[in-house]
């Protein structure tokens, strides 16, 4: 079942203005139909991206207490411990609108940001233009007084990050966007409708999200936030006809599956399901798992503790599994309201960077292998290069006898050669009483070490 174009009011003028004729092209169109647009290929370059960073930062960086939902468990759920919170540090009549003019970001340094990027060793980036909130990281016309242009910063964050990080580095840019707003007036509106009005989405959503990709061109586009609503209110399937056609991101625009209530893992560009999504096996259609280095909260947190950020070792393995899988990784961080990558989430980054420097090859470029994990050896996951026609088996603990044993590739004597990533020199096998080979690894002190988390065996020649 495909979607119309619109459901309900006709398209205003405003919105046709923002809409300019795209030039002729050899290349297929797309209809505003869900069996269209999942026809469409994946531009390649994300696949073989493998790594991006998501930047969730916006005013609930200010209270930076609990979660980045702090509004919606403050005024609608009425959580004791965000009451409580707002009671014992802030005056009675104080609102979360209020937080506004403290989001400063007067720390914010765009290039050193792209900086850390370009070290972490991602591949793209995702910020969060507006969150649940409402409140948009660029001069919205249509979001008042709740923009960072007008409050707060005073100064457009997207559009300083999308210069630096295309200046600088070789990242893909990409924007979050939240369909829907908690509080929006006019969404709650449509919402006592049962969404039978569409006054959020034809005034503010649509072409509030139109004008994003005409001014920024992000080559992501990570929609999220449905409240509840259908594909049709939002009339998802009209707009992304318009950005595989028209738009000037066109051919290269990635997006995801979260474009209305139901299409999650069913429809879109590549598939999320659900936060944190790492399924541990092989999946028919390209994914991504989204997830955070703090394991409870997309954005900033004051009152996290050192044991509620996962440790490289764990973001490691979450890197080595989910690409593995066919998927790629969009690791979270969140920034301070002032601007500032707080040092234990660039010391993450830069981590990862320092692994990728070593075993980006069993990583960037590469596709899923016949086996993705090994039958004898835990914690052992497979990539392969079909050109190259490399396998590499990735592992996460070092075996203390000093030998690896791989239950899955079928060695050829004569022909098959064992690398260690980082350390280069052939290593010596010999074929396992079971299945597989027996790898003997070389005897390195902790300073011989390639790398420190885990490693990556380049196999050539096997089956």
């Amino acid at each position: 079942m495909g979607s119309p174009v619109l459901a309900g009011p006709a398209l205003p003028l405003l919105l046709l203005v923002l809409l300019p004729p795209g030039p002729a092209r050899g290349a297929a169109r797309f209809d505003p139909t869900w069996k269209s647009l999942d026809a469409r290929p994946l531009p390649a370059w994300f696949d073989k991206a493998k790594f991006g960073i998501f930047i969730h930062w916006g005013v609930y960086s200010v209270p930076s207490f609990g979660s980045e939902w702090f509004w919606w468990y403050l005024r609608e759920k009425k959580i004791p411990k965000y009451v409580e919170f707002m009671k014992n540090n802030y005056p009675p009549d104080f609102i979360y609108e209020d937080f506004g003019p403290l989001f400063t970001a007067k720390f914010f340094d765009a290039n050193q940001w792209a900086d850390i990027l370009q070290a972490s060793g991602a591949k793209y980036v995702v910020l969060t233009s507006k969150h649940h909130e409402g409140f948009t990281l660029w001069g919205s016309e249509y979001a008042w007084n709740w923009n960072a242009v007008d409050e707060g910063p005073k100064r457009d964050i997207v559009k300083e990050l999308e210069v630096a990080v295309r200046n600088r580095t070789g990242l893909r840019f990409g924007l979050y966007y939240s369909l829907f707003e908690w509080f929006h007036p006019l969404f709650l509106e449509d919402e006592v409708s049962s969404f039978q009005k569409r006054l959020f989405p034809v005034s503010k959503m649509l072409p509030e999200l139109y004008k994003l990709v005409n001014k920024y061109q992000p080559e992501v586009l990570w929609s999220d936030g449905d409240g509840g609503a259908p594909d049709t209110y939002w009339n998802s399937t009209g707009f992304l006809a318009w950005l595989y056609n028209e738009s000037p991101v066109r051919d290269t625009v990635v997006t995801n599956d979260r474009w209305g209530a139901g299409s999650i893992c069913k429809h879109g560009g590549y598939y999320t399901c659900s936060d944190r999504y790492n399924p541990g096996h092989l999946l028919p259609h390209k994914w991504e798992n989204c997830m955070t280095i703090d394991k409870f909260s997309w954005g900033y947190r004051r009152d996290a503790g050192i044991s509620d950020y996962l440790t490289i070792e764990d973001l490691v393995k979450q890197l080595v599994e989910t690409v593995s899988c066919g998927g790629n990784l969009l690791m979270n961080i969140g920034p301070t309201h002032d601007g500032t990558i707080s040092p234990i989430f660039e010391e993450r980054l830069r981590q990862m960077g320092t692994w990728l420097k070593v075993n980006g090859k069993a990583i960037y470029k590469t596709q899923t292998w016949r086996s993705q994990n090994d039958t004898a050896t835990q914690d052992v996951w497979y990539t392969f290069k079909p050109k190259s026609k490399l396998v590499y088996a990735m592992f996460l603990t070092w075996p203390t006898s000093g030998q690896l044993l791989l239950g899955q590739p079928r060695a050829t004597l004569g022909a098959t050669e064992v690398k260690l990533l980082g350390h280069g020199q052939l290593l010596n096998w010999t074929f396992s009483k079971q299945n597989g080979i027996m790898v003997e690894l070389p005897h390195l002190t902790v300073h011989q070490m390639p790398c420190k988390w885990g490693w990556a065996l380049e196999l050539t020649h096997v089956a």
